[in-house]
């Protein structure tokens, strides 16, 4: 029995070692690229793999935040994704809202088309969103955007709210009604306040999508370097300072 538990815990302690082995391995190259920003251009190139940077350089951060316009893209980026987050929100809940609780004529034929339109790659629908856009004058401003960001079907989003606003009970609706309430009140005070889970989830998704977001922004603002966000601008600083 000593003897099988001392093979058990060399057998832990090996395994722990190895483990821990991999994953210094695989987190060194992020703790190097840190350790790399706080150094010099010439200590840069002559320190090799070291991790420890001689000294806290800060001028990288300084050049990057100033030179390469980070705080204008920084703002461009919060304005979008708050923007598109409110709009995406409100939209696909309302919309979830008439979906789940309401019955009308071609309802089964329009959840289809939003099914189907989720096997269309965004790739496809670049050049028609940009052209609405400059058809409509708006293909080189933060307003076109943030249209272009949250004109899509969000079909994801529209079938969560859709299917937590039909499991709700009707007695809900009939006591707002009774009281007197109509469809925009109904829906603000009594429906909309319920689905906080749904609208947690909306947020979250849709903020890192849009933060995230690239291709759009990058053909949208291809002519307007002022108008770029923080993803299409990290691409345009390692693009042209991919030596320094």
């Amino acid at each position: 029995m000593e003897r099988t538990s001392i093979l058990s815990k060399v057998g832990k302690t090996a395994l722990y070692a190895v483990l821990a082995v991999a994953s210094f391995l695989w987190i060194y190259p992020f703790l190097w690229m840190i350790s790399a920003s706080f150094k010099t251009q010439n200590e840069f190139f002559a320190s090799g793999l070291n991790l420890i940077p001689q000294s806290l350089n800060l001028d990288n951060f300084i050049r990057a935040w100033n030179n390469a316009n980070f705080g204008i893209y920084f703002k461009n980026s919060i304005i979008v994704t708050v923007s598109v987050v409110v709009i995406v929100l409100l939209s696909t809940s309302l919309a979830g809202y008439v979906m789940g609780r309401y019955s009308f004529v071609g309802k089964g034929l329009i959840m289809k088309i939003f099914m189907a339109s989720i096997t269309i790659p965004l790739v496809f629908t670049v050049i028609p969103i940009y052209e609405l856009l400059k058809n409509m004058g708006l293909s080189q401003s933060l307003v076109g955007l943030i249209l272009a960001e949250s004109g899509g079907g969000h079909v994801i989003f529209l079938m969560l709210f859709s299917s937590f606003y039909a499991s709700i009970p009707n007695e809900m609706e009939e006591a707002a009604t009774i009281d007197g309430a109509n469809f925009v009140q109904t829906y603000g005070s009594v429906m909309f306040p319920l689905a906080k889970p749904i609208m947690v989830t909306v947020v979250i998704m849709q903020f890192i999508w849009t933060w995230n977001s690239f291709l759009l922004p990058l053909i949208i603002t291809l002519n307007n370097p002022s108008l770029r966000t923080l993803a299409v601008g990290l691409y345009a600083l390692r693009g042209e300072n991919v030596v320094d």
